[in-house]
């Protein structure tokens, strides 16, 4: 996973945020990566994300279209670009994103492509839209179609997590699968809807919608506050392991599920004793174990 764009975009911070257990405001410490900075990320215990962090600053740029191109973009699985919105050098970035898409025809033509609008939050809220769609008709123009997907992003909300969570889960090799599965546990047990998060990260791996909840970002909002508690369990010294949540409308069950997952089950009925849901999370279990870990392999992605 090659994670691109020009020096202070924000890379090295949304990869701390997601892997590395940091919270936004403590990103700010964090210093200019120099050259490529390269970590293996174990992600659902069996899939390695093998993620090339590559400084931004223009003499590293140029090298990586140069002395480094062969090295750099053989055998990319995904690209991530990040563009800072509130860029000066608009022409210079895109330049450098086209010359990204000209080294991967040639050495990974099979990559997927993934560009980040971010720095998100710096814009006024009424613009964002409009000013995201036209980056993203912008960028589409320059590739073949549905060749790129674009997010807006920002540390500091839940588009991170929504960015993230897509680009992830296409490299699940029996994501579908998993879907079906999860579809299959919400119709057997009634429920509304059910997720199912990465433990580490708590990304949004699946998930079976129910049609009743009408914010779209509801699932990376629960990674997002999840994580932001989980963390502030540990820092005590607590180990998070499971939470339920009720109000008059419904009733919301978040337990350790697989060795690699959790899972969060949502139910209309407000009054369901909290067992009957548990012991239905728990003898599932075995069955998402299995399904997780088919063939006890370990898929490694660049």
């Amino acid at each position: 996973v090659l994670l691109m764009g020009k020096s202070g975009s924000g890379k090295t911070s949304m990869r701390s945020i997601i892997f590395a257990n940091y919270i936004a405001r403590d990103t700010s410490r964090l210093g200019a990566t120099i050259d490529v900075e390269h970590s293996h990320v174990r992600f659902l215990g069996n899939l390695v994300l093998n993620l090339w962090d590559c400084g931004g600053q223009e003499s590293f740029m140029q090298q990586y279209f140069t002395s480094q191109r062969n090295n750099i973009f053989q055998n990319v699985e995904v690209l991530i670009y990040v563009f800072d919105v509130e860029s000066r050098e608009i022409d210079r970035d895109v330049h450098h994103y086209q010359s990204c898409l000209e080294a991967l025809l040639c050495n990974s033509p099979n990559a997927k492509i993934f560009c980040l609008i971010h720095k998100m939050d710096l814009v006024p809220e009424e613009q964002r839209e409009s000013i995201f769609q036209g980056r993203e008709t912008d960028l589409k123009l320059l590739s073949k179609p549905g060749e790129v997907t674009c997010f807006r992003t920002s540390i500091w909300d839940e588009t991170l997590y929504r960015a993230w969570s897509s680009i992830v889960t296409m490299l699940i090799p029996n994501v579908a699968a998993l879907e079906n599965s999860l579809s299959y546990f919400a119709n057997v047990i009634e429920a509304d809807e059910v997720l199912l998060f990465e433990k580490a990260t708590f990304l949004v791996i699946s998930h079976c919608q129910g049609e009743r909840y009408s914010d779209t970002h509801r699932f990376e909002k629960v990674s997002n506050i999840i994580k932001q508690f989980k963390l502030s369990c540990s820092k005590l010294g607590a180990k998070f392991q499971s939470m339920e949540v009720r109000n008059s409308a419904f009733a919301a069950f978040i337990d350790t599920f697989t060795k690699n997952t959790y899972v969060m089950v949502v139910m209309s009925d407000p009054n369901l004793p909290s067992e009957a849901a548990l012991v239905n999370i728990r003898n599932a279990r075995k069955y998402f174990e299995q399904l997780e870990n088919p063939n006890n392999q370990t898929h490694q992605y660049h």
